[in-house]
């Protein structure tokens, strides 16, 4: 069920999965979601859940091997990719709602967070910064794919040459922070 209202939401966006929208592509009527979701926010929950363990995976895949610049773009291509491929779902990541330490969504949260923290390894950042430059990693890359996903990015120049020019500059600005 989480897996039809993610494509669903890839294909007409989050804000347009509803119950009514779910039950007609399972082919059931929206009563009987009820059995198995609590609710619409139940829904978003489970759909932010899926995202996570599924960039969580595809991070971790990516970094396999790779340090400093190479770990940096490997991991912005993979955020990127799977924006772009998954925007729809995806945007159920932009508030959580995390419970607590142990809510699934935040053990599932903390696997990209491991992620983009072993990419900052490679540069030697101040512990204390940690949270800074994961925050930065973070915005960039989610605010980068999602204007392109939605097709923001309206200027003659190509976007690949754009994103390799911001995994240059933050590589560049890692460096000289870390020194």
């Amino acid at each position: 069920m989480t897996l039809a209202a993610a494509a669903l939401a890839d294909e007409v966006g989050l804000h347009n999965v509803t119950m009514g929208a779910l039950a007609e592509r399972l082919g059931v009527r929206a009563p009987s979601l009820y059995k198995h979701i609590d609710s619409q926010a139940d829904l978003n929950r489970r759909i932010a859940l899926l995202v996570a363990e599924e960039l969580g995976d595809e991070l971790r895949t990516a970094l396999q091997g790779r340090a400093g610049r190479d770990a940096l773009a490997a991991a912005a291509r993979t955020m990127r990719d799977y924006i772009i491929k998954h925007p729809g779902r995806y945007a159920a990541t932009v508030r959580l709602g995390v419970t607590g330490p142990d809510d699934p969504l935040a053990l599932a949260g903390a696997r990209v967070l491991e992620s983009l923290a072993a990419v900052l390894s490679g540069y030697n950042i101040d512990p204390a910064d940690t949270v800074h430059a994961l925050r930065l990693l973070r915005s960039l890359f989610h605010g980068f794919a999602t204007i392109e996903a939605q097709g923001g990015f309206e200027m003659d120049t190509n976007v690949d040459e754009s994103f390799n020019w911001l995994i240059d500059f933050v590589d560049r600005g890692l460096s000289l922070k870390s020194q």
